[in-house]
């Protein structure tokens, strides 16, 4: 729990939360963070607001100190950003509609040359 009274949080790559209270130089540690890992991320239930839930698919977690044991590390301060690029995701979106369109064109070409064919004969 976080003091009321502290003037500053910090939270340490390893998950160590630590505060500044009034009138004391030294932080003062209040709590360690803990992360958990599982076998199959995607079996884990999306709960909204960026909460999951265990199930069975997801398998039973293993819980460790952050920059250990193969668990990520905790940056504070930042922000997670997507990881697609949404500029490129559109322009290859445009490409493909496109491509869409001219083969529509070559289709309808197509059919209607086999129509003026058909009434050649």
């Amino acid at each position: 729990t976080i003091p009321a009274e502290a003037t500053d949080i910090t939270i340490s790559a390893d998950g160590q939360v630590q505060v500044e209270m009034p009138g004391q130089t030294a932080l003062q540690v209040v709590g360690q963070m803990e992360l958990s890992a599982f076998a199959n991320e995607a079996g884990l239930d999306p709960l909204g607001s960026n909460l999951f839930a265990e199930t069975s698919a997801s398998g039973t977690p293993a819980v460790g100190t952050p920059a250990s044991n193969g668990m990520g590390s905790v940056l504070q301060g930042f922000l997670e950003t997507s990881n697609v690029n949404a500029v490129s995701e559109i322009t290859s979106l445009i490409t493909a509609q496109r491509a869409y369109e001219m083969n529509a064109k070559i289709i309808t070409a197509s059919d209607e040359m086999m129509s003026v064919t058909s009434n050649l004969k």
